[in-house]
């Protein structure tokens, strides 16, 4: 069983700026993942053509089951708003996480966090860049209860805040969410934390030790599959972990192989 995560940056290519729908089939694809978490993922957003990006890839991975979390109602880094239920946005560009799998899933469950109350200082690379004050968005994690070969899992997937301690504080919050859900668990996802602090804040075993950014020469670890150490007895091995450069986006995916 292959477990993959991905920061798709809504499924843009540095190299020319576009959102390819193809491009971006053929890079999904390429991860054969058996369970892929989404990050950056739009819905129905001018940039990225008014794609479902989510559905794109669970056609890509001939995968049955999927499911897009909004966290927002508009475009970050220019007009949103909080969503007020599950069901608002349709019919509006949404942006958040995504969740395909190909095994059955039995229920669904999303959890809201707060954006950080404060703006935070954040360097934008390029002309006209530097440090910037921005407003943090609200975040989402979206969950879902499998039945996989190795017997029920729950997975996860989310993208926690960029501002520095609201993030470890959404971290507990996402523990606590998903501890009341069926064990073993695990959370796969951009939590904006690197490697060391994501594990001492969860206590959660990682499943895979690689840097995922920036792409082109990856330095630090920001993608994360974390494993919930109650019940990981009956998780398979680890066999294999990979970070295979992409077409699209900032991020690697992450790839871990499990059995």
């Amino acid at each position: 069983m292959r477990l993959a995560t991905f920061n798709l940056l809504h499924g843009r290519s540095l190299t020319d700026g576009l959102v390819d729908p193809d491009r971006l089939t053929a890079a999904v694809r390429a991860l054969d993942a058996d369970v892929l978490a989404l990050q950056e993922v739009d819905r129905d957003q001018s940039r990225s053509g008014k794609l479902d990006l989510t559905a794109i890839a669970a056609r890509a991975l001939d995968a049955p089951e999927h499911r897009f979390a909004a966290a927002v109602v508009g475009t970050p880094g220019e007009a949103f708003r909080p969503l007020t239920h599950d069901d608002d946005g349709h019919g509006e560009p949404c942006y958040g996480v995504g969740l395909v799998s190909r095994h059955p899933v039995r229920a669904w469950r999303v959890t809201r966090l707060r954006p950080a109350p404060v703006r935070s200082p954040i360097y934008v690379p390029g002309p006209g860049g530097g440090l910037v004050l921005l407003r943090d968005e609200p975040r989402v994690v979206l969950a879902a209860a499998l039945d996989t070969p190795y017997g029920p899992l729950t997975v996860a997937a989310t993208h926690l805040s960029f501002v520095p301690g609201w993030n470890a504080h959404q971290l507990r919050q996402v523990v606590r969410a998903l501890r009341t859900l069926p064990a073993p668990r695990i959370l796969l996802g951009d939590l904006n934390l690197p490697a060391g602090p994501a594990r001492l804040l969860t206590g959660w075993r990682p499943l895979g030790r690689r840097p995922t950014y920036p792409a082109a020469a990856p330095r630090v670890q920001l993608d994360h599959v974390l494993a919930d150490r109650q019940a990981q007895r009956r998780l398979p091995p680890v066999t294999a972990v990979d970070t295979p450069l992409s077409t699209i986006s900032d991020h690697r995916p992450l790839l871990v192989d499990l059995g």
